[in-house]
C-alpha cells in the first residue's frame, strides 16, 4: 500500500480533485474535514476522519492513526467578499486552523507540508504578470489570512523543522476531466459555475461584479487554472517534500500565465454551452483587485509544473459538460439568459 497522506479539506472542491490524483498516483488520501463546506459523498479515494484542523489533538490522533507522511492543507474559508463582511470568521477558522494543524503535526512529528495559498496575498500590484518576488501587500482579510498562514509555515520551518511548499492559486475553475467531480456549493460565489447554473435555470440573481476596473472592456481579470492542474501541482509539491533535499524555494504560483476578463469568459460559456449569456452589471464586490495575471516561471522551473488543461475552452468545456449532467439537461434554443 502507497504512502499515507492526510488531506485536510479533502471533502471540497480543490481537496477531493487532489485526492483523486494521489490515490491514481499510488497514495492513500486521508481526508481530515469537519463537513462544514465539504461533502462526504466526494470522499471515494481513501479514508474520512471528521475533525477540525483547529483541534490540535484531534489532528495528531489522524496523523498517528494512519501513518501519515505528509500533510495537504486545503481546509479554509476562501472567498473575498464573505471575509470583508466577516473577518473573524476567517481569523479563527484560517489562521486558528493552522495553528492547530501545526501543533498537531508537532505532536505526531510529522514534518511535511503542502500548503493551498492565494494570489490574494499580492492585493493589487501595480505591475503584471505577478511573480513570487511581488510584494505581498493583501487588500482583504482574506489574503491576509493566508499570508499570516505562509509566515507561520515560515517560523516553523526555521524553528521546528517543518518542511513545507506553499502554492499560490490564482482562479481555480473547471471539473474532472473524468465527469466524477466538480465545483459544486450550497453557496457559490465564483463567475464560472454562478454562470452556467444561471443557464440551468438554477440561479436568478446572476450578475457582473464591477464594469468600471481599469482594464479594456471594464471587467475585471483573471488568471484561470483548471483544477486538474491544481491537483497535478499538488502532487508535484508533495514529490519534492517526499524526496528530502534542501529546497532554494517554498512558494509558488499556480495559473496559466494568461488573462481574461470576466466579459470573455462569459462570452465562451455563451460559446461552449449554444446559448446567449446576458448579465447586468452591478457593483464591485469590496476587496476584489482590477487584474491579477500569474507569472508560472518558478513553478515551472523548480516543480516541473505546466498548466495542461487551463486553456479557457478547456476550463469552460469540463464546467459545462459537469454542471449539465449534474444540474439538469439545458434547454436549448437561443433565449435570452440574463437575470431580471
Amino acid at each position: 500500500m502507497g504512502k499515507r497522506i492526510l488531506v485536510t479539506g479533502g471533502a471540497g472542491y480543490i481537496g477531493s480533485h487532489t485526492c483523486k490524483a494521489l490515490a491514481a498516483e499510488g497514495f492513500v488520501p486521508v481526508t481530515f474535514d469537519n463537513l462544514t463546506l465539504g461533502d462526504a459523498a466526494r470522499v471515494r479515494w481513501g479514508p474520512l476522519v471528521e475533525g477540525d484542523v483547529r483541534d490540535a489533538a484531534a489532528v495528531a490522533q489522524a496523523i498517528a492513526d494512519h501513518d501519515a507522511a505528509a500533510v495537504i492543507h486545503f481546509a479554509a474559508d476562501a472567498y473575498v467578499g464573505e471575509s470583508v463582511a466577516d473577518p473573524a470568521r476567517y481569523y479563527d477558522n484560517n489562521v486558528g486552523g493552522m495553528i492547530g494543524l501545526l501543533a498537531g503535526m508537532r505532536r505526531a512529528g510529522c514534518t511535511r507540508i503542502v500548503f493551498s495559498s492565494t494570489c490574494a496575498v499580492y492585493g493589487s500590484p501595480a505591475t503584471l504578470p505577478i511573480d513570487e518576488d511581488t510584494p505581498a501587500e493583501p487588500v482583504n482579510p482574506y489574503g491576509r489570512t493566508k499570508l499570516i498562514c505562509e509566515q507561520m509555515l515560515a517560523d516553523h520551518a526555521a524553528a521546528y523543522g517543518i518542511d513545507y511548499v506553499a502554492l499560490r492559486y490564482f482562479n481555480a475553475s473547471g471539473a474532472d476531466l473524468d465527469g466524477e467531480l466538480g465545483e459544486d456549493r450550497d453557496y457559490e460565489p465564483h463567475l464560472i459555475p454562478r454562470a452556467m447554473l444561471h443557464l440551468l435555470g438554477r440561479l436568478p440573481d446572476f450578475a457582473v461584479f464591477g464594469s468600471d476596473f481599469p482594464t479594456p472592456d471594464g471587467t475585471a481579470i483573471r488568471d484561470y487554472i483548471h483544477v486538474a492542474d491544481l491537483a497535478a501541482a499538488h502532487l508535484l509539491a508533495l514529490r519534492r517534500l517526499l524526496d528530502g533535499g534542501e529546497a532554494a524555494a517554498r512558494v509558488f504560483n499556480l495559473g496559466s500565465g494568461n488573462g481574461h476578463s470576466v466579459a470573455a469568459v462569459l462570452a465562451e460559456i455563451a460559446a461552449v454551452s449554444g446559448r446567449p449569456l446576458a448579465a447586468p452589471r452591478g457593483g464591485r464586490r469590496p476587496g476584489d483587485p482590477p487584474q491579477l495575471v500569474a507569472d508560472v516561471a518558478l513553478a515551472r522551473d523548480a516543480l516541473g509544473f505546466t498548466a495542461r488543461h487551463s486553456a479557457l475552452r478547456d476550463i469552460i468545456a469540463s464546467a459545462w459538460r459537469w454542471h449539465a449532467q449534474t444540474h439538469g439537461t439545458p434547454q436549448t434554443g437561443h433565449g435570452d439568459a440574463c437575470a431580471s
